[in-house]
């Protein structure tokens, strides 16, 4: 099954007892980002929070919830350009969050970041966040580049803080002009989530038998959506090269194939479905398994916010080599825990992998520095516990003061 299907569009607006506060309402565009906020609902909740998680309607909204304690709402929200649709997408969420009266509101995802910052400052919410997860622009050119600068602009304009989930993102927004220096703030060392250590750990797997790949064969592993904005093509063409030194390896994609605007071509799609030495899992609700399947993972990103992905391989000890893009020159310590390449080439990407691969103290070192490099600076309960915590000291401050978020919290968390 493909995450994030939608059922037929829904809206809730029964309003909720007032004494259950405070309330937040965390939104998203498609019910598919909900494999990004494992945990953050629950230790929002965990903090005393009520919480709503908004999203177009889908089963992982649903079942995101129900894991997450939070009440689900959905609010159908095109992913690409429509006017229309648009309109009436943002006018449910005006009469949802005037109804709900939330005490914060947290958007995020390109649309739903536009229209819920714009419907928050309209319905009067007193304390308005856009988190910043990647600027989708970065892999577009022309006219649609303005476009979606603008509605960067207008989002974190409608919002009093820009909560931004790398340090290289938060630079990146302000050489774009997309917020003052003073509105775009960093908790921590960044990420999202972070990551829970127990889950993701070193330690046995049965994929490789479930997929029939030997146990002493060499697999380089991708985790995500398959499309050409996370590099897939590159990565294709990169590991046919890798084959060519390495004729024992394989490649594990764990992941679907988006239908999004940069979706896979259906040659890039059919040499994967038909090479005898690429396994493609589909969606996969718990990737853990698969990372301990892997010897190297590879994610060669066009552009990231700040990659959970491979938080969660160096975890498990797997070495990462990804790009230099925005958000994912965060994700690695270069040299220490994994190796950094340029985006949009396949030979860059082979000579990183044939490196790790031919060199298994390497790649074993690295590994070893990334799990530990995780566990100093991406514990979930580190990330987790500052993102509560300036929610919580949002609340103490009083709302018609904007200026009062403008505190430098990368500085003060650490």
């Amino acid at each position: 099954m493909q995450p994030g299907k939608a059922r037929r569009p829904a809206i809730k607006h029964n309003r909720l007892p007032s004494n259950l506060s405070p309330h937040i309402v965390v939104g998203i565009t498609s019910s598919q980002t909900c494999l990004n906020l494992t945990g953050r609902l629950s230790a929002l909740r965990e903090a005393g929070f009520r919480v709503t998680l908004m999203s177009s309607p889908g089963e992982l909204l649903d079942r995101t919830a129900r894991r997450e304690g939070a009440e689900a709402v959905g609010v159908p929200i095109k992913r690409t350009i429509a006017p229309w649709a648009d309109l009436v997408s943002l006018i449910r969420l005006w009469w949802l969050l005037t109804v709900r009266q939330p005490d914060l509101t947290e958007f995020s995802t390109p649309k739903a970041g536009l229209l819920g910052s714009i419907a928050s400052l309209l319905a009067g919410v007193p304390r308005r966040v856009y988190m910043l997860r990647g600027l989708k622009l970065e892999s577009t050119k022309g006219l649609k580049r303005r476009v979606l600068l603008v509605t960067e602009k207008v989002a974190a304009f409608c919002s009093q803080v820009v909560l931004c989930n790398s340090e290289s993102m938060r630079g990146e927004a302000i050489a774009l002009g997309i917020a003052p220096a003073s509105k775009l703030k960093v908790l921590g060392d960044g990420s999202s989530n972070g990551v829970d250590l127990a889950r993701f750990s070193p330690g046995p797997s049965d994929i490789r038998e479930r997929l029939g790949i030997p146990a002493d064969a060499p697999v380089v592993g991708f985790v995500g959506r398959l499309t050409k904005d996370k590099g897939v093509p590159e990565l294709i063409e990169a590991f046919d090269t890798v084959l060519s030194r390495v004729a024992e390896a394989h490649l594990l994609l764990v992941g679907w194939f988006d239908a999004a605007e940069d979706a896979l071509d259906e040659a890039v799609r059919k040499e994967i479905e038909n090479h005898p030495r690429i396994h493609c899992t589909g969606y996969a609700a718990d990737t853990a398994p698969y990372y301990r399947a892997m010897d190297v993972m590879v994610l060669p990103t066009w552009r990231e916010g700040f990659p959970n992905a491979v938080l969660e391989a160096a975890a498990t000890s797997i070495p990462v080599v990804t790009t230099l893009c925005t958000g994912s020159r965060d994700s690695v310590v270069p040299e220490v825990t994994g190796l950094l390449i340029p985006p949009g080439y396949p030979e860059a990407i082979s000579e990183a992998v044939l490196r790790l691969l031919l060199n298994p103290e390497l790649r074993l070192r690295m590994g070893a520095s990334a799990r530990k490099w995780v566990l100093e600076h991406y514990t979930n309960d580190r990330v987790l516990g500052l993102l509560t915590s300036y929610y919580k000291s949002m609340l103490e401050e009083s709302p018609r003061k904007p200026e009062a978020y403008g505190v430098n919290v990368a500085t003060a968390a650490r």
